[in-house]
């Protein structure tokens, strides 16, 4: 019997040595919750061996890039015996360091009324930077949606295209607020030809930058309204009665002649 166990344990060692992720367990009733269990993926994964790392605290990984507020959150997981799964920038024996997808689970066992930690890391530093990468693909992309374009001395088009949301109006109030800072031109024309749909949040924004463009002593003018917007809802046409609005980029242009001509 007593054979059969100790295989079992050979065999259950064995497996977890050969898992693709590093493994550790620590026993959070003695002093500092050390170590007391590694598996052959977490010194692949740090650098760290065996007899290195067991009777020590997992605190060896952090180091000045490690978020506070991330060793905080593991911390109360662990007083409250609770699982978490969390991301937090770790340190290798070397001084690497690196993305580690962190799942800590309390593991209750019953022949000795107490719990262990069982923590699985998983090097996720490749995935982190195709992430960041993409971001920052997607706010160069935000800035192009939103170019303000010289038409002539004293015109601006910025031309509108697909659908607006949170971070695009942001994107672009931060673009007229940085343009009209050092522009010239005394007309700024919005095209919303290319835009998908104008709804009212839409709407209440575009307001927001005619007041702002106002304030600056400019003039805005709306082109490209179809139809199907000016007959959306009554908030839509209401913004709008009071505001310099034409079918196309050219009918705007020819306001702004006569307009020149008049003074």
């Amino acid at each position: 019997m007593v054979n059969k166990r100790h295989e079992k344990l050979y065999l259950f060692e064995k497996a977890l040595n050969y898992t693709g992720v590093g493994l550790i367990i620590t026993d959070p009733n003695l002093e500092e919750n050390p170590i007391i269990f590694v598996n052959r993926g977490f010194t692949e994964l740090t650098g760290y061996m065996e007899n290195e790392v067991v009777g020590k605290n997992c605190r060896f990984l952090q180091g000045t890039e490690t978020d506070p507020y991330s060793l905080e959150r593991i911390r109360k997981a662990i007083q409250a015996n609770e699982s978490i799964t969390i991301q937090v920038y770790n340190y290798k024996k070397d001084g690497t360091g690196f993305w580690n997808e962190l799942s800590i689970d309390p593991m209750w066992v019953e022949e000795e009324q107490k719990y262990y930690f069982v923590g699985v890391q998983k090097d996720v530093t490749n995935e982190k930077e195709s992430e960041r990468l993409l971001q920052n693909s997607l706010l160069e992309i935000e800035k192009l949606s939103t170019p303000i374009v010289p038409i002539r001395d004293d015109v601006a088009v910025l031309p509108l295209i697909g659908n607006m949301n949170d971070q695009r109006m942001e994107t672009m109030m931060a673009t007229i607020s940085t343009y009209m800072e050092q522009a010239n031109e005394e007309y700024i024309i919005i095209d919303l030809s290319g835009l998908h749909e104008v709804d009212t949040y839409t709407v209440s924004r575009l307001l927001k930058i005619h007041q702002f463009i106002s304030l600056m002593g400019k003039k805005l003018l709306f082109a490209g309204i179809r139809p199907d917007m000016a007959l959306k809802t009554v908030i839509i046409q209401d913004t709008f009665k009071d505001m310099n609005t034409f079918k196309n980029v050219k009918m705007a242009l020819h306001f702004i002649d006569k307009e020149k001509e008049d003074k």
